[in-house]
């Protein structure tokens, strides 16, 4: 059995942790506040589909979780966080996190926590992996909701072409244990290219659904939004090309029926606006535009969004 840290025990972080302690792997969850506080004492409990998963496993703050673990203690640590406070727990956590060299694997939206984590880290300790078709959020003090296949897609990052890299072992007994534990898991050759392909569906629906409050669905049928999304996704697509990636039409093509199949769910970002919580904006939609500035490659449509919603419009 595994020892996995799961840092943020929200709708992400929430689910896999409660499958992977049902599996029988020992989890710690970091959390704060009333939601920290449920799960000390109640426990997290998490509604799946038609199940309800409940568990008892130690949950702490940073503080605590300093002074009452090693890094080494673990086998992997998970990062479930919203991207925005990447820089701020790597800033709170790392010193801690340099005692060990136990990998570090982020399940986060957006393109730029892996070389975040990497500058900190060092390369060979990070993993970046993407959540996919899973929509989770915190709806009570220790309590989950999410829905969806909840797929992880992980690989070494930066991947190394045509060598072995020592973090592909750990990737694999990942693999089975997610797998064993009912999470569907995919190892990439290239995480860069599924973290652009994720990017591409995000910066489609997430800042233009914070924007309008409609879901997924309503926004991919609707005669005109839809356009919107098509034009943010293949804007992301192009900005790609400042990271040494070439996304075309086919994939932009892809992510856009992916999307249009989906239930009706409710965005992170639209969750986030509907509680008044910050969002996730810099990390998708100023992804796009960083990199298509530096290309000087006009991104109308996301450009467009994200000013309004900068503005508090929406």
């Amino acid at each position: 059995m595994l020892s996995i840290l799961m840092i943020g025990a929200g709708g992400i972080g929430g689910y896999y942790g409660a499958r992977l302690s049902e599996a029988g792997h020992r989890v710690v969850l970091t959390a704060r506040g009333a939601h920290l506080a449920a799960l000390q004492k109640k426990g997290l409990m998490v509604h799946y589909e038609e199940r309800l998963i409940k568990c008892r496993v130690p949950a702490v703050d940073h503080a605590a979780l300093m002074q009452k673990y090693q890094p080494g203690d673990f086998d992997v640590i998970v990062i479930g966080l919203k991207s925005m406070a990447t820089e701020a727990v790597l800033y709170e956590l790392g010193t801690w996190l340099a005692q060990s060299d136990v990998p570090v694997l982020s399940l986060q939206n957006g393109v730029d926590n892996e070389p975040m984590i990497a500058r900190v880290l060092g390369e060979n300790r990070v993993l970046g992996g993407l959540a996919v078709r899973i929509g989770g959020h915190i709806v009570a003090p220790g309590v989950v909701e999410a829905e969806g296949a909840a797929q992880i897609v992980m690989g070494e990052w930066p991947s190394v072409p045509d060598e072995q890299d020592a973090r592909r072992p750990l990737l694999e007994i990942l693999q089975s244990a997610f797998e064993k534990a009912g999470i569907p898991t995919t190892i990439s050759d290239d995480i860069r290219y599924e973290l652009w392909r994720k990017l591409v569906i995000n910066n489609g629906v997430n800042p233009i659904s914070a924007l309008t409050r409609l879901d997924t669905q309503s926004l991919t049928r609707h005669p005109q939004f839809s356009r919107i999304v098509y034009g943010m996704m293949a804007e992301t697509a192009a900005a790609a090309k400042a990271d040494g990636l070439d996304l075309g039409k086919e994939d932009v093509d892809e992510m856009f029926g992916l999307i249009s199949s989906f239930n009706a769910i409710k965005t992170s970002m639209l969750v986030d606006k509907e509680k008044g919580r910050p969002l996730e904006l810099d990390s998708i939609a100023g992804a796009v535009l960083r990199r298509s500035e530096a290309l000087g490659i006009d991104a109308p449509y996301t450009s467009t969004v994200n000013a309004l919603l900068e503005h508090g419009l929406g």
